[in-house]
């Protein structure tokens, strides 16, 4: 539901800050912004691969693989997030 009134809410040129790839992807449809919590900027060009890869590893996860989860953030997605909003803002 949160994802669903965030959408909602978007409107042309807003930054959502997202590791939810269909999330992502509704912003973008919106003429939004989407940034990943490790510094990865979404983009049209490259939503549908990712979207891709999320589905695939959800199809493996549904039939009993093990894929495990995300890394833990560390000090450089840390630090790559920081630069990708300061140059995201710096733009804006």
């Amino acid at each position: 539901m949160a994802d669903d009134e965030i959408v909602r809410r978007i409107e042309a040129g807003d930054l959502v800050i997202t590791a939810d790839i269909p999330l992502a992807a509704a912003v973008l449809e919106k003429n939004g912004h989407a940034l990943s919590p490790r510094g990865e900027r979404y983009s049209p060009e490259t939503i549908r691969e990712r979207l891709r890869i999320r589905d695939m590893m959800e199809q493996l996860r549904d039939s009993g693989a093990h894929t495990g989860g995300p890394a833990t953030l560390n000090q450089a997605d840390r630090r790559a997030f920081a630069n990708a909003l300061d140059h995201f803002l710096s733009r804006a």
